[in-house]
C-alpha cells in the first residue's frame, strides 16, 4: 500500500532576507527551522495532516546592507521550486517593493513579520513583531508610566525610522510627551557622538531610538562619552540583540519592545515540547515563539486548503480564527480573514524587556495596558 499511502510534502519557502553573522548562537540559528519542523510534524502525528511540510530556506542580503534585488530574486526562486507559501522577508525596506512583485508575478501567499502596514495586501499576510503604528504608542506609554516629560529621539535614516517617528510624534502628543531634540542617524552603525550630544544639551529625560537596529551600536559609548546615563527606549529592534555579542552590549541598559513572555503558557508548554525533541535545547527568545505561531496558522491553513494550491492556501488562512498564540502577553489570539491581514489580536502581542548581564538572558519589564 506504500503507493496508495504516500504523497510529496508540502513544500514552504523561508525567505530570510538578513546574512547572519559569525558568532550568531547556533541554538538559536536552528530553532528558526526546527521550530517549524516539530509543529508540521505534532500536525502529522496527530492526523491533523496526512503529508508532510518541506521546509525549503533561502538567506540573502537585502536592505539595510544589501539589495531589493536579492529578494526579489530568492523570492522567485522558492516559487520555481513549488513553495505554495513562503515565509519572509520580514525586513520592511524589502517588504514593501517585494509586495507589488507578488502581486504582479508571483501570486504565491506570503507571510512576513514586518511591522509596516504597507506589507498588507491579497497576497502578503503579516505577523507583526511590532508595528510602525503600535509601537510608538507602546513606547510613550512606557515613557509616561515613568514619569518622564521630554524625550529626544534618534531616527535612523530609512523608511523603518521615517514610519516610526510619524506616528511617535501623534502619540507623545496625545500623551503631552515633549519631542525635545529629534536627530536623524545612520541606518547602519556609525559614531553619533554629535547626534547624542544634541539630545544631551537638549535636556531630554529620557532617549527613543527608532530604526531597524544597526544604528544603535555606538549610543552607548557615545553617552559614555558625555557622561549620561538617561533611561533609554527601542523598538523591536531590541530583538535584534541576539544577534551577536556586539549588539548584546548595544542595547545594555536599554528597554525594547519584544514578544518574548514567560507568563505565556502555550508558548511555554511549546518550549516544554520542543526541549524534549532537541536535547534539551530551550531557546527562550522571541523567535521560536513567533515561529510557532506561524507554523500553527500555516497547520490551520493547509488543513482547510481546497485545493492545495497558492491560492487555495491564501484562501485558507482568511478563514484562521482565534488561535491560541505562543508570542505575546498570555490570551494572544490568531485570527486573520478576508480583509484582515495582521494576525495577532489584543493589546499584549508586544511587551517590554530588558537584557541581563549574562549575555543570555532577559526580563519582562512591562505589558501593555497594564497600569
Amino acid at each position: 500500500m506504500s503507493y496508495e499511502s504516500t504523497a510529496e510534502p508540502i513544500k514552504v519557502g523561508y525567505l530570510m532576507d538578513f546574512t547572519l553573522p559569525p558568532g550568531f548562537p547556533e541554538e538559536l540559528f536552528a530553532s528558526f527551522t526546527q521550530t517549524f519542523d516539530l509543529v508540521f510534524a505534532e500536525a502529522v502525528e496527530q492526523g491533523l495532516m496526512d503529508r508532510p511540510v518541506q521546509m525549503i530556506y533561502r538567506e540573502v542580503e537585502g536592505l539595510p546592507k544589501g539589495s531589493v534585488k536579492a529578494v526579489i530574486d530568492a523570492y522567485g526562486e522558492l516559487v520555481d521550486e513549488g513553495c505554495l507559501v513562503v515565509f519572509g522577508p520580514n525586513i520592511t525596506d524589502n517588504c514593501v517593493p517585494l509586495r507589488e512583485a507578488i502581486e504582479e508575478r508571483f501570486k504565491v501567499p506570503a507571510i512576513s513579520v514586518t511591522g509596516t502596514d504597507d506589507w498588507l495586501g491579497e497576497w502578503t499576510f503579516a505577523f507583526p513583531q511590532g508595528s510602525m503604528t503600535d509601537e510608538p504608542i507602546f513606547i510613550v506609554d512606557l515613557v509616561a508610566k515613568r514619569g518622564f516629560e521630554k524625550i529626544g529621539v534618534l531616527v535612523e535614516q530609512s523608511l523603518i525610522g521615517e514610519s516610526y517617528v510619524r506616528n511617535l510624534r501623534k502619540a507623545a502628543q496625545r500623551k503631552g510627551i515633549r519631542i525635545v531634540a529629534e536627530v536623524v542617524v545612520a541606518q547602519t552603525a556609525q559614531h553619533i557622538n554629535g547626534a547624542v550630544r544634541t539630545l544631551h544639551d537638549s535636556g531630554a529625560e529620557a532617549i527613543v531610538h527608532l530604526g531597524f537596529g544597526f544604528g544603535i551600536v555606538f549610543i552607548n559609548p557615545a553617552l559614555e562619552a558625555v557622561e549620561w546615563d538617561p533611561p533609554r527606549f527601542t523598538t523591536t529592534a531590541f530583538q535584534n540583540a541576539w544577534v551577536n555579542p556586539v549588539m548584546w552590549q548595544a542595547f545594555m541598559g536599554w528597554v525594547g519592545v519584544d514578544q518574548y513572555d514567560e507568563g505565556n503558557h502555550v508558548g511555554q508548554d511549546f518550549l516544554d515540547r520542543y526541549a524534549k525533541k532537541y536535547d534539551g535545547s530551550r531557546p527562550e527568545f522571541c523567535v521560536t515563539v513567533v515561529n510557532h505561531d506561524v507554523a500553527a496558522t500555516l497547520v490551520r491553513a493547509f488543513t482547510d486548503s481546497h485545493p492545495l494550491s497558492p491560492r487555495g492556501v491564501k484562501e485558507a488562512l482568511e478563514r484562521v480564527k482565534m488561535l491560541p498564540a505562543a508570542s505575546g502577553a498570555p490570551g494572544t489570539r490568531v485570527s486573520l480573514g478576508k480583509w484582515t491581514r495582521r494576525a495577532w489580536m489584543g493589546s499584549g502581542y508586544l511587551v517590554a524587556r530588558r537584557l541581563d548581564a549574562d549575555g543570555v538572558t532577559s526580563h519582562l519589564v512591562d505589558r501593555f495596558g497594564e497600569e
